[in-house]
């Protein structure tokens, strides 16, 4: 796999997060019995070590799909052999890729792998992404700005350009975009920025692609309690009243979100493409 380059960013000392180290684990655990909906498929899920990538990993496998399982760093090796252990409990196939997808090398080893191993490519999930809050736009280095577009931004390119030849009639793309996209924030302005950029790149995408019959939807999260938050992505004053600003007045789970991902994969969402749901604790947004 490709070398892992990232420059250093003051910003985040502990990330990536690992799941591991988390006293309070998220909730990745299918809620429901499979009734394959994704039979005989094969998905890429980046940043399917932990959190909402881990959750998107579990679910689909239950509904009968294979896994290729992305991850970043070596710090999160053992997330991501614990969700190829949970997709392997499912009764499906997984591998694991560890690199940076900022990088266009290696997302086209990411779908070299997966066509040699499964010998095709259904569903693409983009779900990979970091942030660095930051309480004045000063603060942000161009460091940080390069490398937060990098690995939101570009790696959607890449994956999708390496997919595409892979892709026929009936696949699916899923991206994640954010709340956040939506409502501002205020510490967030470089990940922010990308989700917007996500979204748009969503939406010019399934025009590109909705006459292949390759339909493209995205997610948009809110507050979800993974570990890109207490591990650096939220300022640590935060974390107490994390996700209590919802109407919710809590963050969601992983497996909370994870149906949103399946919908937009499977058939049940054959008529939607361009479009975004958005598991967020009851937060109004307009699309």
């Amino acid at each position: 796999m490709s070398e892992t380059f990232q420059p250093e960013i003051a910003e985040q000392p502990r990330m990536p997060g690992t799941e591991a180290e988390m006293d309070n684990k998220p909730d990745w655990h299918p809620r429901f019995p499979g009734s394959g909906r994704l039979d005989g498929k094969v998905a890429i899920v980046t940043g399917a070590d932990s959190g909402i990538g881990r959750a998107v990993a579990a679910l689909f496998a239950r509904e009968g799909a294979n896994i290729t399982i992305v991850y970043f760093a070596d710090e999160e090796t053992e997330d991501a052999e614990k969700t190829k252990a949970i997709v392997e409990n499912e009764g499906q196939q997984a591998i694991c890729l560890q690199g940076d997808l900022g990088r266009q090398d290696f997302a086209n080893e990411v779908v070299a792998a997966t066509i040699d191993r499964f010998g095709r490519l259904d569903i693409l999930i983009n779900n990979a992404g970091e942030q660095h809050p930051d309480e004045d736009i000063e603060d942000i280095t161009e460091e940080q700005l390069k490398r937060t577009f990098q690995t939101n931004m570009f790696s959607m390119f890449f994956m999708v350009q390496a997919a595409r030849p892979h892709l026929a009639k009936g696949s699916a793309i899923v991206n994640c975009t954010s709340v956040t996209m939506y409502k501002g924030s205020a510490k967030l302005l470089d990940y922010s920025a990308t989700k917007g950029a996500i979204t748009a790149f969503t939406r010019s995408l399934s025009e590109n692609l909705v006459g292949e019959g390759i339909r493209v939807n995205a997610v948009a999260p809110g507050p979800i309690w993974t570990p890109l938050n207490p591990f650096g992505g939220q300022p640590p004053e935060d974390m107490d009243d994390f996700g209590k600003g919802t109407p919710m007045g809590r963050p969601g789970q992983p497996n909370e979100v994870a149906p949103a991902f399946l919908f937009l994969a499977c058939d049940d969402a054959s008529y939607m493409s361009g479009q975004v749901l958005h598991p967020n604790g009851g937060i109004i947004v307009t699309s």
